[in-house]
């Protein structure tokens, strides 16, 4: 490891809560969806700046505030996770209008926030959609430290924490970011496949271009921010959904091509399904673009990461199961960022 990623390797708490003073040249902001104080990790759509929407699992929102009370500005009802000074995640379920955050009041001065909207398959439970926050006459919003990586995972139900106690914030990709202290967003949806299939099944290969697994959604603007990392879970639908290994195989490569593309300087790991499915395909298209120059892409074998007792069924990881594999991620991914540095 590179002596660089050894000074800021450390728990994502202690980069975001562990600093209450803003410097001294910080801008104060207002708390608004446009305020630049406020750090949008993952694929938000911003179309309407007064009500910006997040589109996929493990999108969330840091900021620090000033004042002893925060509320969230919320257009309709939904769920969602919030964490106040590093505090563990609070879950408001069925919230509306002006959220209250602080029931009880803060001790006056500098406060850190993070917000994450629960989702459930993939799709968002209520309506998401951040109108802004509310804060103390005369408070204002302060940009916390940036987090010196950002991992992108692109998956399925797995990588969306299905059946975990949290969904996204309880998934491996979530864990494997907060253990390594880097920023992090998971491109999923549950039931997805690698390939669009003709009954209907979501393609990543195809989403992971866009701002949302929504058919005929935009494409996504690459230039909103830059992965270090890109992480892929992909495979485990695609065989009931009549996916052939040549298929399979074709479009995964093509998958790492496009995102080669957009992120040229990144890592990329493709992590062999937890049920082996299409391993061979997956290992074949990583060789194809290593061979053709991509000295930077990866097979991982993933045999072993899940311990007795991982599963929640027979294909979705619990919390123990994604403790696990974060576990076994986490070094991978230090060690290739060390190489690559």
């Amino acid at each position: 490891m590179s002596r660089w990623l050894r000074l800021f390797v450390v728990p994502v708490a202690a980069l975001l809560f562990g600093l209450g003073t803003p410097p001294a040249h910080a801008a104060a902001g207002d708390g608004s969806p446009s305020d630049p104080n406020i750090a949008f990790q993952g694929r938000w759509d911003t179309t309407n700046p007064a009500a910006v929407v997040p589109k996929f699992a493990g999108a969330y929102l840091t900021t620090g505030f000033t004042g002893t009370r925060v509320a969230l500005r919320q257009r309709s009802t939904i769920d969602l996770y919030y964490s106040i000074d590093g505090a563990a995640d609070v879950h408001l379920r069925n919230v509306s209008g002006t959220v209250s955050l602080t029931p009880a009041a803060l001790r006056p001065g500098n406060h850190t926030l993070r917000v994450s909207y629960r989702v459930v398959a993939g799709s968002y439970h209520g309506d998401a959609v951040f109108q802004g926050l509310v804060l103390d006459g005369g408070a204002t919003t302060y940009a916390l430290p940036r987090p010196p990586r950002l991992l992108e995972f692109v998956g399925d139900s797995i990588t969306v924490g299905t059946t975990s106690s949290k969904n996204a914030l309880t998934a491996y990709g979530w864990l494997t970011g907060e253990q390594l202290g880097h920023a992090h967003t998971q491109i999923a949806e549950g039931g997805a496949c690698l390939v669009s299939a003709a009954d209907g099944c979501t393609g990543m290969a195809d989403r992971f271009l866009r701002v949302s697994t929504t058919a005929g959604s935009a494409l996504w603007n690459f230039s909103r921010y830059r992965a270090d990392v890109v992480i892929i879970n992909l495979g485990t639908n695609d065989v009931g959904h009549g996916v052939s290994t040549t298929t399979f195989q074709t479009v995964y490569t093509g998958l790492l091509r496009d995102i080669r593309a957009k992120y040229p300087q990144a890592v990329i790991l493709a992590l062999q399904t937890f049920t082996k499915r299409y391993a061979a395909q997956t290992q074949a298209a990583v060789q194809t673009v290593t061979v053709a120059g991509d000295r930077n892409t990866f097979f991982v074998p993933t045999d072993g990461w899940l311990p007795a007792g991982g599963l929640s069924d027979n294909v979705h990881p619990n919390d123990t199961g994604h403790r696990a594999i974060a576990a076994r991620l986490a070094p991978i991914i230090t060690e290739k960022l060390g190489a690559a540095s």
